[in-house]
C-alpha cells in the first residue's frame, strides 16, 4: 500500500506494523471503491488444505474469454509483517478484465514466521496453480510472477528457488514448477536489492532482515545471511524477463537501479517504469494518474512473454 513520505532512518519493526495496522482499513476502502463486476471471482481458495486464512488465494477471470490464458501470480506486499490480499482485489481485476486468469495469493507473516514459511507459501501456492488452474482457464505453463515492496521481492526469489538448486535446499524447497513455466517476473516497488538496507540511513532498521531468519539471526552474519533474502543475489542468464516499476521518490529505487542493472548485466530482458513524484507501491492505486500507463505497459508485457495479445489491443 502506499507509504507516506517520512524523513526518520532505522524505523523498528513495531513502529511500521503500527503504521500498517493504521493504513490498512482505509486503505482497503479506497482501493476497491469502485468494484469490477464484469469479471469472475474465485474467492479465499485453501491452497495449503490446513485452513489458515494466510493460506488462501484469489482467482479472478475474465469473463467469457477463451482460454488457455496467461496466469498473472502475485504476492501483497507490508514490509513481510502485514498486508493481505484484499486491498489488491480491484488492481487484480483490473489486469484480468484485458485477458489473463490473476491469482492474488496470501502467506505466513513475520515476526511470527520467517522467510523460509513465506516462500513455502508461495511455492504451495504454485503448486496448487500447476494443479487447478487450467479448471479455471488458466495456462500453468504460461505463469508470470508479479508482487510490489515485500511481496516483489517474494515472487523474485521464488523464481530463482525454482531454478537454482542451492537456494531451493537452502530453504528445504521442492520446486513446484519447471524453470521454464515462469514465463516473466513484474515487481513494484521490490525490495529486490538487500544491500541497501544495511546503508547508513536507510529507513528500515536491520530488525526488518533479523526477523526474516531462523531463530532471528542469532549467531549469523547478517549481511552474509542476507544473500538468500536478497533477489539481486540470484540472478543469472536463465532468469525470465521482468518488468520493474518505481518511482524517484520510493525508498527502494536505488535498489530497484542495482536490481535492473544487474539483470542486463546478466543478459536478461528487462523493461522499466519509472514515475518522478510517487510514493512507494502507489501502482495498486488505480486512481493515481500514472496507474493507467502501469497497467497498459503490464499487459503488453506479460501477453508479450507468454505469446499472445491483450483483450482489445
Amino acid at each position: 500500500m502506499p507509504i507516506p513520505a517520512v524523513r526518520l532512518s532505522r524505523v523498528p519493526v513495531w513502529a511500521w506494523r503500527a503504521l500498517m495496522a493504521h493504513l490498512a482499513p482505509r486503505e482497503l476502502r479506497r482501493f476497491n471503491a469502485d468494484p469490477i463486476g464484469d469479471v469472475d471471482y474465485t474467492l479465499d481458495v485453501d491452497y495449503a488444505g490446513d485452513g489458515m486464512p494466510e493460506h488462501t488465494l484469489d482467482v479472478i477471470r475474465p469473463r467469457d474469454a477463451e482460454g488457455p490464458l496467461p496466469v498473472y501470480v502475485y504476492f501483497h506486499g507490508g514490509g513481510w509483517t502485514s498486508g493481505d490480499k484484499a486491498p489488491l482485489t480491484r488492481y487484480c481485476a483490473t489486469q484480468a478484465r484485458q485477458g489473463v486468469v490473476v491469482v492474488n495469493v496470501n502467506y505466513r507473516r513475520a515476526p511470527r514466521f520467517h522467510m523460509q514459511h513465506m516462500l513455502q507459501d508461495a511455492n504451495d501456492a504454485l503448486a496448487w496453480v500447476d494443479a487447478h488452474i487450467a479448471g479455471l482457464g488458466g495456462d500453468p505453463a504460461t505463469i508470470v510472477l508479479g508482487g510490489d515492496s515485500a511481496g516483489g521481492q517474494i515472487s523474485a526469489l521464488i523464481t530463482s528457488v525454482m531454478a537454482r538448486p542451492e537456494l531451493a535446499a537452502h530453504y528445504s524447497i521442492d520446486p513446484a514448477l519447471r524453470p521454464r513455466s515462469i514465463r516473466g517476473l513484474v515487481q513494484h516497488c521490490s525490495v529486490s536489492d538487500f544491500s541497501v538496507i544495511f546503508e547508513k540511513g536507510f529507513i528500515l532498521g536491520l530488525g526488518f532482515v533479523r526477523m526474516l531468519l531462523p531463530g532471528r539471526g542469532r549467531g549469523e552474519h547478517l549481511e552474509r545471511a542476507a544473500r538468500f533474502l536478497s533477489p539481486i543475489e540470484w540472478i543469472d542468464a536463465n532468469y525470465p524477463p521482468v518488468l520493474v516499476t518505481t518511482s524517484r521518490r520510493d525508498y527502494l529505487y536505488r535498489a530497484n537501479l542495482n536490481f535492473v542493472a544487474a539483470l542486463r548485466e546478466h543478459g536478461v530482458g528487462v523493461e522499466t517504469l519509472v514515475e518522478d513524484d510517487a510514493l512507494h507501491t502507489w501502482q495498486q492505486d488505480s486512481r493515481h494518474p500514472a496507474s493507467a500507463e502501469v497497467y497498459r505497459r503490464l499487459q503488453e508485457f506479460v501477453h508479450g512473454v507468454s505469446g499472445g495479445s491483450a483483450v482489445g489491443a
